[in-house]
């Protein structure tokens, strides 16, 4: 039976990078709108289901900037298909964040209704929100970065929000479907800009992070703006993004996984496995790295309330992961996203343990010459602490890339 290596905690070193003070940051953000909202009016605020750092704070300045100028916001989730495609499913995925009525001092409505708003030149049929129509503005709040299924001048962001979030279930279906006839970056654009003509939208607030996954900038884009301004954003985020530092990993372990991690569960942007599929044999289809040619999941986050997305990307799982799976909620994200791939349930092991030994044997021999190359992380968003082997190790020494940690991880069973 194979031993399993010892791990070496370590610490990437990233650029050093200014953070930003989101109590200054979002006041001024909001010079943008000042114009366009009137004292009484409603404001409907977007939020979507994302894991970002200080997001309950960000929202938080933001209704109270907005009831200074004599406005009156409430929130919606802005967030397609998560949390079950339901209403007390979305409500429960704010709440896991600390985003409730009570601690926003302002109403949440959920409700999954849209109304229909037209159709793009190329026929894609457009929903919005009923309760977002009904608002005298809408602002949307998100973090803009890479999108995990497809690579353009847009990704992650406001835009997709305006689409994707302001659709609902609804939209979302026709958009996913939209993009498998018209490309995804296409559909995107076409939407957004029916979804700029056609609705109260203001703009929103877009939120880059650091390689570390704090705040690095905010800024305050108007809707008129949007599709020239993302872009731009996007290859500042794309620049900022962290990734694992190594050639060839032989095997990932990634401690958890889920929707507030990334839609696709784990970002393909990191593990470079595409939610439409991968192959298991341990040659580089490409030129990214790294490649990584086995894959271990160990757990699903709280915050995904049982919603799997991505498990089809691992080549194993453990029971632990099993156990809470909501299978309904998982497909119903995958068909919503026409990802099958996405949701399909890989070999599942009782122990970690179990796990790392049979993937290691299923490599080639010569594969593990001086030993396997193995990585831990918490998740693919957060990637600042590692934990290695020692061939890893001693690829990076004297690079500068990485230095010894105290970072303690929870045994693996």
């Amino acid at each position: 039976m194979m031993n399993i290596p010892n791990f070496i905690p370590v610490r990437q070193i990233f650029p050093d990078r200014p953070g930003v003070d989101v109590s200054v940051a979002i006041p001024r953000c909001m010079e943008e709108f000042r114009s366009k909202i009137s004292p009484g009016s409603r404001i409907a605020i977007g939020v979507g289901s994302r894991g970002i750092t200080g997001y309950r704070e960000q929202i938080l300045k933001l209704l109270k900037t907005i009831r200074e100028s004599g406005a009156e916001p409430f929130l919606f989730p802005a967030m397609g298909s998560h949390g079950g495609g339901t209403e007390s499913g979305q409500r429960e995925v704010l709440a896991s964040y600390g985003i409730t009525e009570t601690n926003m001092g302002c109403e949440i409505r959920c409700s999954m209704s849209v109304e229909e708003i037209g159709k793009t030149p190329s026929g894609i049929e457009v929903a919005c929100s009923s309760e977002a129509l009904r608002a005298h503005g809408i602002l949307l709040i998100n973090r803009i970065k890479p999108h995990t299924d497809f690579f353009g001048t847009l990704g992650s962001g406001l835009v997709k929000m305006s689409v994707v979030g302001l659709g609902k279930q609804v939209g979302a279906t026709r958009f996913h479907l939209a993009a498998m006839q018209f490309g995804y970056q296409e559909s995107l654009q076409a939407i957004a800009e029916h979804m700029l003509r056609n609705t109260p939208l203001l703009g929103g607030i877009a939120i880059l992070e650091r390689e570390d996954h704090q705040t690095a900038e905010v800024h305050g884009i108007p809707a008129e703006d949007l599709l020239e301004r993302e872009p731009e954003l996007l290859q500042k985020a794309r620049a900022m993004m962290p990734t694992l530092p190594f050639e060839t990993i032989d095997l990932l372990i990634i401690d958890e996984i889920g929707k507030n991690i990334s839609g696709a569960g784990m970002d393909p942007n990191i593990t470079h496995r595409s939610i439409h599929g991968y192959s298991s044999l341990p040659i580089p289809p490409d030129e990214r790295r790294p490649f990584i040619k086995r894959i271990y999941v160990r757990d699903l986050t709280d915050e995904t309330h049982g919603n799997g997305i991505g498990i089809g990307m691992a080549d194993a799982i453990s029971e632990r992961l099993l156990s809470k799976l909501d299978r309904e909620k998982t497909f119903r994200n995958a068909l919503t996203a026409l990802t099958p791939q996405s949701a399909k349930i890989p070999i599942v092991f009782k122990t970690d343990l179990a796990a790392i030994r049979a993937m290691l044997e299923s490599l080639p021999l010569s594969d593990r010459t001086g030993g396997p190359r193995i990585v831990r992380i918490k998740n693919t968003l957060e990637l600042t602490e590692l934990a290695i082997t020692g061939p890893l190790f001693e690829e990076l020494r004297g690079t500068g890339r990485l230095r010894e940690s105290d970072c303690e991880w929870p045994d693996l069973a």
